[in-house]
């Protein structure tokens, strides 16, 4: 996939100017031979940017009375779909943003950071849906089998399980946006340009998996499957041509966690889920207070994915990849 853009201006070569007066050493460590901001700096640059709106946004919905007080109503250690909603909309909203902005510097689009606004929601993301929710249930299906996972009754019925069921859909369509582009879209693309695309993946994997520990009820066996899960969204990536297939599969495997199976979603629970479930057994089974995410059985489904990706979408059907 080309990430780099067009070459720079042609009328120079290795930083000197063909007529005659040389680049600038301070240009020269700002911007590469082809005439482009170097990627470091430009990855600097966004992260700067997107953490100036972000501080905007929140200064200024904290200056609302209103948002204050549902703030502070909120639960501390369980999910929401308002709090989904509302706190993934604006964070995806500030990282949009964040990314418009540099692709007016960067002089590319959103489809050179791996997002082609003209497939949003189309085959590749319902692939990744259906894909994402088959690792999910073969995952609950391997734990069931050794007696760690009980379904149990319903928790919710009629109009609340279809009305809670909608609103986590939402609210994990923009978890999947916002992680998958701040992960395999923007940063995957810039820093894949200097270190190419593995290199960069397994970095941001590693960065991608550590932020999970600050969950409550995260644990180190659960940030190394979200990392592993990072390495086979990267895979997708690389066999699409875009991300919208990670999209849809991280959307539908978190929203299958939370809602559906009504389990923990890398150790947080959630208010207003469709089963009573339980899990009982050792903690390599059931992944303990992390949930699925936990238990070794992930690692197990995440190759069995990777093998299957590779079967189902050959590389030759990789887009730009």
């Amino acid at each position: 996939m080309d990430m780099e853009g067009q070459a720079g201006d042609s009328s120079s070569i290795a930083g000197v100017n063909l007529g005659g007066a040389p680049r600038s050493r301070g240009r020269g460590f700002f911007v590469g031979g082809n005439g482009e901001i170097r990627p470091g700096w430009r990855i600097v640059l966004f992260l700067a940017i997107f953490a100036a709106l972000g501080a905007a946004v929140h200064f200024t919905t904290h200056a609302i009375p209103a948002m204050r007080a549902w703030e502070k109503s909120l639960p501390k250690d369980s999910f929401v779909p308002s709090m989904l909603i509302v706190g993934e909309g604006l964070t995806l909203f500030v990282l949009l943003l964040s990314a418009l902005i540099m692709t007016k510097i960067e002089k590319k689009t959103f489809r050179d950071y791996g997002l082609p606004l003209r497939e949003a929601f189309g085959k590749r993301f319902w692939q990744g849906a259906v894909f994402g929710f088959a690792m999910l249930s073969v995952l609950m299906g391997l734990i069931g089998a050794l007696h760690g996972f009980t379904l149990g009754g319903w928790a919710l019925r009629g109009g609340d399980a279809l009305r809670y069921g909608l609103l986590y859909g939402i609210g994990f369509i923009l978890v999947g946006l916002f992680e998958e582009f701040s992960f395999r879209g923007y940063l995957q693309a810039t820093l894949g340009a200097s270190i190419s695309f593995w290199p960069a993946a397994i970095v941001l994997s590693i960065l991608f998996g550590a932020i999970h520990l600050k969950n409550t009820g995260e644990a180190v066996s659960g940030a190394v499957m979200a990392g592993s899960f990072g390495i086979l969204a990267a895979f997708a990536l690389k066999r699409m041509g875009n991300i919208w297939f990670p999209i849809g599969m991280h959307a539908a495997f978190d929203w299958g966690e939370t809602y559906l199976y009504s389990v923990s979603d890398s150790g947080i629970t959630a208010h207003g889920h469709l089963l009573n479930s339980s899990f009982h057994g050792p903690r390599w089974l059931t992944g303990g207070s992390v949930g699925p995410e936990g238990t070794v059985l992930a690692m197990v489904v995440l190759l069995l994915a990777g093998v299957a990706m590779h079967f189902l979408f050959p590389a030759k059907d990789a887009v730009g990849g």
